[in-house]
């Protein structure tokens, strides 16, 4: 029976690897299907892994019918037999219940990737929705790592290397980008609660301890 996959998990845990490696495998036994992203680091209309790896993708806009973009290409002659998403966790709820009738109307596959918090440690809209709706949900099993060591659970925003806790829900980064940049960090929820990111240990790790010094 065709399902609705919820692969979650956070930042830098190969979501968009792993949804390329099942595109991959599909195509590879003759298999046609429909990969849509939101807001990829790569820009519009991309599929990017942080591992190089970057495939067309169709951008699923803001007010985008999902359903009928797939009704619309049958119609036409086209062809799909299973559906991507990745950066799920940007769509609408009703994207979401979009996706959860392509799969019981027109009997696809539908395969989501993305994150399920934001950097305030609040559910993204898509995602919740994704958790009431999906068939099946999959923990990525490729753990990211905080700068400590430990499993990474959280999702922080950076700007100038310090953790923010406001701002927009959805600001467009990346893990690698420059400390004077926005961007993205993953944490364990240890040092997510105490906003303590790799800059600032470093920057800890770099003050040396200042002892008195008797002079004679």
């Amino acid at each position: 029976m065709p399902e609705l996959v919820f692969f979650s998990g956070t930042m830098d845990c190969g979501k968009s690897t792993l949804a390329l490696q099942i595109g991959h495998n599909r195509s590879a036994r003759g298999l046609q299907g429909v990969i849509f992203t939101r807001d990829d680091r790569a820009g519009e209309g991309k599929l990017s892994s942080r591992l190089g790896l970057v495939t067309e993708a169709v951008e699923a806009g803001e007010g985008m019918d999902l359903y009928a973009y797939l009704v619309a290409q049958l119609s036409q002659g086209g062809r799909a037999d299973y559906v991507i998403v990745d950066e799920a966790q940007f769509l609408a709820p009703d994207q979401i219940d979009q996706l959860a009738r392509i799969v019981d109307d027109l009997d696809m596959d539908v395969f989501a990737f993305g994150i399920t918090t934001d950097f305030r440690t609040k559910l993204f809209p898509g995602s919740q929705r994704l958790i009431e709706l999906a068939d099946r949900i999959e923990q990525l099993q490729v753990e990211a790592l905080c700068w400590c060591g430990a499993r990474a659970t959280h999702n922080a925003r950076t700007i100038d290397g310090e953790m923010v806790v406001e701002g927009a829900q959805v600001v467009v980064g990346d893990v690698n980008r420059p400390a004077e940049e926005i961007g993205y960090e993953v944490l364990c929820r240890r040092h997510h609660r105490r906003r303590l990111t790799s800059a600032a240990a470093r920057a800890g790790a770099l003050s040396p301890d200042v002892l008195p010094v008797n002079h004679a």
